[in-house]
């Protein structure tokens, strides 16, 4: 669950990105339990805290996760109820999208709380640590034209089919032979392009790291997080005309190829993605429940 905060947001968007980030982890609720340590292990690997640091940031993830326990986590039960009451039908493109756009909603809403002790950090951040987040972002984006451009079409396309059959099949159980097809077809028709990704990833990383900076130098605190809220906004709509129609471009492949494969799904195939559903609804409610 950890990629939620990712700083790939924008290009891990797929369609009903809700389920399948949820999917991603196990065990929900153990999952959840262990976020405040994944998420200071995480964040600490790109900015390298301080003594000095690290309980403020203990600190606020706690206090994150508690208001996100408190406020979102019943709203994300909500909409998993919501696709609950679709997965047992046939699911157009459209609503597959309205599912991805309320997961967006509930991301921006995240955004939003952990702004002000977002500023507040990066008003703390030494040089070092800018440099430390810059080499994290070259080995980053290294790793990713190992991992995928190096690949040759084919392979890219194989991989990225392993990836999202599994996704699948973590909702709706082992998919057939004639399923599999629907998905293998839907991925070999899509406009995603890896070197345009990491070109974009790279302008967001700079305009990021320019943004850190400018704060860790005395920016006052309501000018960081206006900078901070409108690299965020960037993410969802890059300000480039061309890179917006190809981000929705995905966003509708995506949205389409969910709900292909899922009208090839049968009864048993549908009735296990609701149980799923309703379990996963069942675990965020005992959590949202839970005291901190």
């Amino acid at each position: 669950m950890n990629r939620l905060v990712s700083n790939r947001i924008g290009g891990i968007i797929v369609a009903l990105g809700l389920a399948l980030a949820l999917s991603a982890c196990s065990a929900i609720k153990l999952g959840y339990m262990n976020l405040p340590h994944l998420a200071y292990w995480w964040l600490d690997g790109y900015a390298d805290f301080s003594d000095e640091q690290e309980p403020r940031v203990h600190d606020a993830i706690a206090a994150l996760q508690a208001w996100h326990r408190r406020s979102e986590l019943p709203r994300v039960a909500g909409l998993l109820a919501r696709m609950e009451q679709m997965a047992g039908g046939d699911i157009t493109p459209q609503q597959a999208c309205t599912v991805v756009t309320e997961a967006q909603a509930r991301m921006k809403e995240l955004a939003r709380q952990a702004e002000p002790d977002a500023v507040a950090l990066a008003a703390t951040l030494k040089p070092r640590q800018l440099r430390h987040l810059a080499r994290k972002f070259r080995s980053n984006n290294e790793r990713f034209r190992k991992e995928w451009i190096a690949l040759a079409p084919d392979e890219q396309l194989a991989k990225r089919y392993e990836q999202m059959l599994d996704r699948m099949e973590s909702i709706y159980g082992t998919l057939d032979a004639p399923q599999r097809a629907v998905l293998r077809q839907r991925l070999a028709a899509t406009s995603w392009d890896p070197n345009k990704m990491l070109a974009r990833w790279q302008l967001r990383q700079q305009d990021l790291l320019q943004i850190l900076t400018r704060i860790s130098q005395g920016l006052p605190a309501a000018e960081g997080g206006a900078l901070l809220r409108g690299w965020f906004e960037r993410l969802e709509r890059p300000a480039d005309a061309a890179y917006r129609a190809y981000q929705e471009a995905l966003l509708q492949e995506g949205c389409a190829t969910f709900a292909a494969v899922h009208q090839v799904t049968n009864a048993s195939q549908r009735e296990q993605a609701v149980r799923r559903l309703r379990a996963w609804q069942r675990d965020l409610r005992d959590l949202s429940a839970q005291q901190p």
